[in-house]
């Protein structure tokens, strides 16, 4: 009889706590992974570095936070201390296609955002890696080796996380950073990449809270706009800039949770000062203590159900150079102008023809009427996010830049009309011909439009 009663009590006490979890409004899986490489490649942001790494200052990480709501819709956002350049709709493919056989995440709801550190790894040895990089077959071979390490330890990662949930609380809260600061300067009639303290940038700091019903802190999400590049091209050593050193002041503060950066739209600023290593690591500590300053606070519980969405819009470049013009280039131009000619020229041998436009990926996650992430691809200018929080007023956003794909910079019709680096210069660098047609702002925030009424409607 004591031992029958001892095993009622068991059951009672098993099914106690798993109504509890059932009833939990949200539930969260985290995992992390180290993604540093374990030999010396070529690191990937500035076309003026000469060699390989030379070591690592600390590790680059890439994390996963998983999310349910009471319905089992899932959202995974996924962190990387990467650059992201030239990664490409192929392996974010590929990715979502072996974690939805694995675990039955759909692509469309695994968010990549990329910290954009400029002290990470060339990823793939694509067109803008060829054009930019100049690598040799050895370099080559070993970047291509780390791309499929790469995938599977993020297919690993993205299943673990699905794979132990727990019954959480979520809630959100906005800082605010200044050491941010725009980075197109007029000099002599043109843009160029100089300080502009007049110049817009976003400061917000958004900070989204994860907590077991205990209270204990699980996870920390924040973000910033502001490019990853406190370090210059004579940095040879493998770490995440401002971004790393922030993860790692609010990991020390908060032992046991996970702290995660995402790369807002960022692209048209950087950290000031900048250049030296120490420099980094105070931006990051001002970084954590915004952070630290929002989880101080009392945060806005965030309630409802998931929605999440995925869609792409052709953004237009402008006319092609035609096979003749490129071939005089190659013949003629030097460095990353003949490379470009000659990436233009084989796709055209391969396909017959150059791309006229690319297909844009944007995705809306909303957690009820508490909060919607924007995850925009490329590399966006600061104004999308000031135009889409002017728009949408009545609601609270969260605007990312660097998600998915960063295949080329994003600009606003305003950089688009002045020209410059981010206007049209970089797209060498990213393997593409030219600038992209008027009209890509429009195209590009009628895309978030939609999906946000779309999002409103089935997230309830």
């Amino acid at each position: 009889m004591i031992k029958q009663s001892r095993i009622l009590c068991l059951v009672g006490f098993v099914a106690f706590f798993s109504s509890r979890a059932d009833a939990a409004e949200w539930r969260v899986g985290i995992a992390r992974t180290d993604i540093t490489p374990a030999r010396s490649l070529w690191l990937a942001g500035y076309a003026s570095r000469k060699h390989p790494a030379e070591g690592t200052l600390h590790p680059l990480w890439a994390k996963a936070l998983a999310i349910a709501d009471r319905r089992d819709q899932r959202v995974v956002i996924v962190t990387l201390d990467l650059i992201g350049d030239n990664f490409e709709r192929s392996m974010g493919d590929a990715i979502g296609a072996r974690v939805l056989q694995r675990v039955g995440i759909a692509r469309q709801n695994i968010v990549l955002n990329f910290s954009h550190t400029h002290c990470g790894p060339v990823t793939h040895a694509g067109a803008g890696a060829i054009v930019s990089y100049d690598l040799d077959g050895g370099q080559t071979a070993a970047v291509n080796a780390y791309t499929q390490v790469l995938e599977e330890k993020l297919v690993d990662l993205i299943s673990r996380a699905c794979r132990h949930m727990v019954a959480a609380e979520l809630a959100f809260g906005q800082g605010e950073a200044t050491f941010a600061m725009n980075r197109r300067a007029l000099r002599g009639g043109r843009y160029v990449i100089a300080p502009n303290p007049q110049g817009p940038v976003d400061p917000t700091v958004p900070v989204l809270r994860v907590r077991d019903e205990t209270g204990r802190l699980l996870a920390v999400l924040f973000g910033y706009a502001c490019h990853n590049t406190t370090l210059g091209g004579d940095c040879y050593q493998y770490n995440g800039d401002y971004a790393g050193f922030a993860q790692l002041a609010l990991e020390t503060k908060y032992p046991g949770a996970t702290s995660m950066f995402m790369q807002d739209c960022g692209a048209d600023s950087n950290p000031e000062p900048r250049g030296r290593i120490e420099l980094a690591e105070q931006h990051g500590d001002a970084l954590a203590r915004a952070v630290e300053h929002v989880l101080d606070q009392d945060m806005r519980p965030v309630h409802g159900h998931l929605a999440v969405a995925l869609t792409r819009v052709d953004l237009p470049f402008v006319d092609p150079p035609s096979k003749q013009e490129l071939e005089q280039r190659r013949g003629t131009a030097r460095g990353a102008d003949q490379r470009l000619a000659a990436v233009l020229l084989r796709r055209i041998e391969q396909h017959g023809k150059l791309p006229t436009s690319y297909p844009y990926p944007v995705q809306v996650v909303r957690f009820g009427d508490d909060l919607s992430l924007i995850g925009l691809a490329g590399e966006v200018v600061v104004d999308y996010a000031l135009r889409l929080r002017r728009q949408l007023a009545t609601e609270q956003t969260w605007v990312a830049g660097y998600c998915n794909e960063v295949f080329a910079y994003v600009p606003s019709e305003r950089v688009l009309a002045e020209g410059g680096y981010e206007a049209g210069g970089a797209m060498k660098y990213f393997g593409w011909y030219g600038p992209f047609r008027p009209g890509v702002e429009e195209r590009v925030v009628g895309a978030v439009m939609t999906l946000m009424k779309r999002c409103q409607h089935t997230g309830r």
